[in-house]
């Protein structure tokens, strides 16, 4: 009994890794191909790191289209020592989720003084949900997740200290600028957490940290901005200026309060109890800075490409480290404390209770796994099978013969191909980012061999060009490529779906010594969905 409580919190972080191993070989799926927008940031990792700079295309200017810069920096690090490229991503991700959960543990332990029970729990609670499945879709949602913990813990030990020593300052500024160096929106949470420690400690208590976390970012990360700007040539991340576009967007906004909501679960009601008292309610105000107004801040982009609330997972660690002081004590205040009957009946009644009150907990956080796919939702595994990746594993035969793809579908096929590519959405190309939308003349510029695209629409149910429709951007691109591809002579090898209402057409250029048998292979194979894994008709075959 004396060796168990002496290393009582070993052997619940021991505990811990163990949950977090089993549920990785009993739920989650890490034999699937990487989710569409994680194969981009691959190929950027795989280009650096042999060399080729950050590019979407070899030889050509550099293009700030992966997000995550630390992390793709990272992933290219490891894939230079030898790393399979899909591994580097995984190990990266993988190793992150399991030191956010047993930094969750330790930061409840040590700077609350929580009990055991607590902080188990708290970390449990991160140990099962999403992040596992984030891993493998190949994101790197737990790095970012990480850093933003570890800057928040050291937030909080600012906090509580009455005179920190500058070494700590530095280590939360640095901690900070890390954090927004793997993802750009780590800038506004940082500066948000910085707030925090402000309205927790007063401005003249806070002057320390507030001028090392200036010094820090205005010469370091000035440095890095300065860099990436004569780097690329511009001075936000390219996928912005597509998704951003100046404008307000309102269903982000309700949807990543809904994340938030979501991944917060019940240990949110700490921050309403966190309200009762006039010594509390600071303390509450200053730790729901950080989440509220973050997750308000995705009104400036739109919300494609956020995976199963990638973009707003970096606040589930967030809420676990920060739910426990606004109720402690709280027992007291009422007057209810955790029953200790003497009988043996007494004991085994509410230790039931607390077993079926973990369940609750842990069956919940294990349920978000369940809206990570795009349309079905599925516990098992985070997505379904991809046909587009079957269909880079047929192009890749092709490699090394200067062939184009012209695809809105930037993520697999030009991974997995190998091919020079135009991601005709933007997210990845700096002209059109720029621009607005691919042109006929932008397209001649390459004369892609394959064009595919996403489209609402098929050769069933032809598009309906009405102005509702054409002020679409996304439905504007498809007519232009569907009718820079019929204009060219193109041969429609397939128009795949689930339904006639939503296909992914392919395209092939028909001038080129291997269109015939591309044409060919493309047209019979066996593709699945992507939102459900079954296979899908080719109304391709059906409208001839």
């Amino acid at each position: 009994m004396t060796f168990i409580k002496r290393y009582a919190d070993w052997l619940a972080s021991l505990s811990l890794l163990a949950v977090i191993l089993i549920f990785a070989l009993r739920f989650v799926d890490f034999g699937a191909a990487p989710f569409e927008d994680a194969a981009m940031l691959m190929r950027y990792a795989d280009h650096l790191a042999h060399g080729y700079g950050i590019v979407w295309n070899i030889g050509e200017h550099p293009v700030d289209g992966a997000t995550d810069f630390l992390f793709m920096v990272a992933s290219a690090a490891l894939i230079k020592i030898g790393f399979p490229i899909g591994r580097s991503v995984r190990a990266i991700g993988f190793v992150a989720h399991l030191l956010a959960v047993l930094l969750v543990y330790w930061a409840n332990r040590r700077i609350w003084k929580a009990n055991i029970a607590v902080s188990f729990l708290s970390g449990l609670y991160l140990a099962v949900g999403p992040g596992l499945s984030y891993v493998a879709a190949f994101f790197g949602t737990p790095f970012f997740a990480l850093f933003a913990a570890l800057t928040w813990t050291l937030a909080l030990l600012l906090v509580q200290r009455e005179n920190p020593p500058f070494w700590l300052s530095l280590l939360f500024a640095a901690s900070a600028l890390t954090t927004g160096l793997i993802r750009p929106e780590g800038v506004i949470l940082a500066v948000l957490m910085l707030i925090a420690v402000t309205v927790m400690k007063g401005w003249r208590a806070s002057t320390k940290t507030i001028v090392v976390f200036l010094a820090v970012f205005l010469i370091l990360g000035g440095a890095y901005f300065v860099w990436r700007w004569s780097y690329f040539g511009y001075p936000l991340p390219n996928p912005y200026y597509v998704k951003g576009s100046g404008l307000l967007h309102w269903d982000s906004f309700w949807e990543s309060f809904g994340y938030l909501l979501r991944f917060g679960g019940p240990f949110l009601l700490a921050f309403l109890l966190g309200f009762r008292s006039a010594k509390t309610a600071r303390r509450t105000l200053a730790f729901l800075i950080p989440l509220v107004f973050f997750a308000a801040a995705f009104i400036l982009v739109d919300n494609q490409t956020n995976f199963g609330g990638r973009f707003q997972y970096a606040l589930w660690p967030l809420v676990l480290l920060s739910w426990y002081p606004l109720v402690e004590g709280l027992g007291g205040e009422t007057g209810f404390s955790w029953p200790q009957p003497a009988s043996v009946r007494g004991r085994g009644v509410w230790a039931l209770v607390a077993l079926t009150l973990t369940y609750a907990l842990v069956h919940y956080s294990v349920s978000q796994n369940c809206a990570l796919g795009n349309i079905r939702l599925a516990c098992s595994v985070a997505y379904e099978s991809d046909g587009r990746y079957e269909a880079a594993q047929i192009l890749s035969d092709y490699q090394g013969k200067g062939y184009v793809i012209a695809t809105s579908e930037a993520g697999l096929l030009p991974l997995y191909s190998n091919w020079t590519a135009i991601d005709t959405w933007g997210l990845n190309d700096e002209w059109i980012a720029h621009h607005g939308e691919v042109t006929n003349a932008y397209l001649d510029e390459y004369q892609p061999n394959v064009i595919m695209f996403h489209a609402y629409f098929s050769p069933l149910l032809p598009p309906k060009l009405i102005d509702k429709n054409l002020e679409q951007g996304w439905f504007r691109m498809t007519i232009t490529l569907k009718d820079y591809a019929e204009s060219h002579g193109y041969v429609l090898a397939a128009a795949f779906g689930d339904s006639p209402h939503e296909t992914h057409y392919y395209y092939v250029r028909s001038d080129f010594p291997d269109s015939a048998q591309i044409s060919r292979r493309i047209s019979s194979m066996r593709y699945a969905w992507p939102d459900n894994g079954r296979k899908a008709i080719n109304y391709a075959e059906i409208g001839r």
